[in-house]
């Protein structure tokens, strides 16, 4: 069976924050959130960075694709926002501070590879039961998976918001990568944590189970901001159908989409989107919109994403900061480039397939891979599918697998030679 996704995204500023940081995308193959980490830092620009390299997923895939091929794909999209973010960062080291989370959905028409790093979430309604597909990269969600804290306790633990992973150009995203089986009538939902984090899971379902993809979205962030949601929010809503959708254009939200309004949705469930002026934020002498504090030692995005301001003998602790990082850099540096050396990719060179040692990725000039083990295939005698996955890269958890890996290449090459050949 092949199904469709029928989607909807949106994206508001919210009623506090200056700019929007998320980004969002909907299209016929993918769905994806990114958050973006570091307010003035430019987390704008880390979110709608990493889904430009994200939204180059929203493709068919190949008719012989396997999960592991989808899981891979993902694997790869992330592993490249994280190196666009870092060539960025070389570029202007003032954007060292940013990052962004992701949270990636791409769909073969049965099934949908899942790709999570941070706090951005992805739900899954299946007729009345509501399921978190992704699970939290935060300081407060390793309590509750200690049973230290409850569920309820984590929604208004002071730490709440402090994420542990993020793409940040600097260390690798390590993210969650998994593949959810679909079926009809299934409704998938992507959002930022201004909706998560203002809305339990019981009126998550109550408003996703409602109305179509583009209503139910744009109520989640309605609700969202009633509820008080200091944060931007942003939404991606879609329906598993039989039927191909008539309109499957792709929608980019959020700071993607150079969306910098600042205003909010007003009406209650009666389909009213229309906007209200937009409310004032905490900037100089603005007028202070209600529930703020005009005492506030510091804004919660600064709180979250970035260290407070040295206080007292700061020259003193600079150089003591410096000398500590330098250390815990160079031990850290021995330590990612041991571990690096036993990792196994399978890559190109000159032209022919190679397993390499190491990581496809340089760091400071410094090529963490090498050749390992050359396999006599020519890149030309792939498919164009194979061809593009080894050129980017595509990372072993064994040399025992990337060997596996190639003699699946290797197989499906043959096969295509006989198929040339008339060869049975």
């Amino acid at each position: 069976m092949t199904l469709h996704l029928r989607f909807a995204a949106i994206s508001d500023v919210g009623r506090i924050r200056k700019d929007n940081q998320d980004s969002g995308y909907a299209g016929p193959w993918l769905l994806a959130i990114c958050d973006g980490v570091g307010g003035a830092a430019r987390g704008d620009l880390a979110s709608s960075t990493a889904l430009g390299q994200i939204r180059n997923l929203d493709s068919p895939p190949s008719p012989d694709h396997t999960d592991e091929d989808l899981i891979a794909l993902v694997a790869g999209s992330i592993h490249r926002a994280h190196d666009r973010i870092s060539e960025l960062i070389e570029t202007d080291p003032a954007l060292s501070s940013t990052s962004t989370t992701a949270t990636v959905g791409l769909f073969d028409g049965e099934h949908l590879a899942i790709g999570h790093v941070g706090d951005s979430r992805a739900y899954l309604l299946r007729g009345t039961e509501l399921s978190q597909l992704s699970h939290d990269h935060t300081f407060v969600q390793t309590l509750v998976d200690e049973g230290r804290i409850t569920d309820d306790e984590a929604r208004y633990h002071p730490n709440r918001n402090l994420i542990l992973r993020a793409i940040d150009g600097q260390r690798e995203a390590e993210p969650d990568l998994f593949v959810v089986p679909l079926q009809p009538g299934d409704r998938l939902m992507f959002c930022s944590d201004g909706v998560c984090g203002s809305l339990a899971d019981p009126r998550i379902a109550d408003i996703l189970g409602t109305g179509t993809p583009d209503y139910a979205a744009v109520e989640l962030v309605r609700a969202s901001l009633d509820a008080g949601s200091s944060d931007n929010v942003t939404c991606v809503v879609a329906d598993v159908t039989e039927e191909k959708p008539d309109d499957d254009i792709p929608q980019l939200v959020g700071a993607a989409a150079e969306l910098r309004r600042r205003k909010i949705f007003k009406g209650h469930r009666n389909g009213d989107t229309g906007e209200l002026e937009a409310l004032a934020v905490i900037d100089g002498d603005d007028e202070i919109p209600p529930g703020a504090r005009a005492d506030d030692p510091i804004d919660p995005e600064a709180a979250r994403y970035a260290p407070r301001p040295p206080r007292g003998n700061v020259w003193l602790r600079r150089i003591l900061i410096v000398v500590l990082v330098v250390g815990l850099l160079w031990a850290a540096a021995g330590i990612a480039l041991a571990w690096s050396q036993r990792q196994f990719f399978v890559g190109v060179q000159d032209g022919e397939v190679m397993i390499y040692r190491g990581l496809p990725t340089t760091i400071v000039g410094i090529d963490l891979a090498k050749p390992y083990e050359s396999t006599g295939i020519e890149v030309d005698q792939l498919s164009d599918f194979d061809a593009d996955a080894v050129a980017d890269g595509v990372t072993q958890s064994s040399r025992a697998d990337a060997e596996k890996y190639v003699n699946t290449l290797a197989t499906r090459v043959q096969s295509d030679t006989d198929s040339t050949t008339g060869t049975s």
